[in-house]
């Protein structure tokens, strides 16, 4: 079974325009991201997916692989269907471009989650919760589990199952619940099946295009993961990460 890591940049971000190409230790924030893809144990193939010719040229200056896609796909998971006939590979990874920190142990796990489980549509990740603020931030995206693991429904408000947190065991932080970690893994024909639906009712009241595959009665299974990532959608973000991978550049 092969799997590419497909990654979406698009350079007209709202609030950071131009956020793959940021600078983050004399690197373009798309380098950083790509790097934790080719290091990920269970990726074949990385290619970076984006509407802006100038992110194409930043990444063939790092050796890196990026396609043009149309500037009218709506999401990332339109932008990677775009260019899935061009795939020769079982699984695709959703790899957001504005995901520098994400954890290569997270990638394999959602990876191994459909290699492990052939009935498997799609495979995503959560962290654990730990910060009332962010249980009540409508930015931080909750989801709820089954008993078994799979997501029963994502939301941007707080969990109503929860009147306060999970206390856990002596000296551990309390855990408000699940935070939902922007990654996908998907079966070629799960995402096929998914660009070719319009977007639902749920869908475009929580402003969260996974829910689409719940409500056409697609399972999605969560791995949940120790390590948390920081997506870079303003400049306090974009610090924040500076300041957790600038002592880190020699990697690249």
């Amino acid at each position: 079974m092969t799997t590419t890591a497909v990654i979406p940049a698009r350079y007209g971000s709202t609030r950071l325009p131009g956020k793959p190409l940021a600078d983050i230790g004399g690197k373009p924030l798309i380098q950083w991201v790509v790097a934790r893809a080719q290091a990920c144990a269970r990726i074949d193939k990385v290619i970076v997916v984006t509407d802006d010719q100038r992110i194409v040229a930043a990444v063939a200056d790092f050796g890196g692989t990026a396609w043009m896609t149309s500037p009218r796909c709506n999401s990332g998971s339109d932008r990677i269907a775009e260019v899935l006939d061009q795939i020769d590979s079982d699984l695709i990874v959703n790899i957001q471009g504005d995901e520098p920190i994400i954890a290569t142990e997270t990638v394999d796990s959602v990876v191994a989650a459909l290699e492990n489980d052939p009935a498997c549509p799609v495979s995503t990740a959560a962290v654990p919760l730990r910060e009332r603020a962010d249980f009540e931030s409508p930015n931080v995206v909750k989801v709820v589990l089954d008993p078994q693991g799979y997501a029963l429904y994502f939301s941007r408000a707080p969990d109503r199952s929860r009147t306060g947190p999970d206390v856990g065991r002596k000296g551990t932080r309390p855990v408000w619940g699940l935070k939902h970690l922007g990654l996908y893994a998907y079966r070629r024909q799960a995402l096929l099946d998914f660009v070719s639906w319009r977007p639902s009712y749920l869908e475009e009241i929580e402003k969260l295009e996974q829910l689409r595959f719940l409500e056409h009665g697609y399972r999605i299974r969560v791995i949940q993961t120790p390590h948390d990532s920081v997506g870079v959608d303003t400049l306090e973000d974009l610090e924040r990460v500076r300041a957790l991978l600038v002592p880190q550049k020699d990697i690249l």
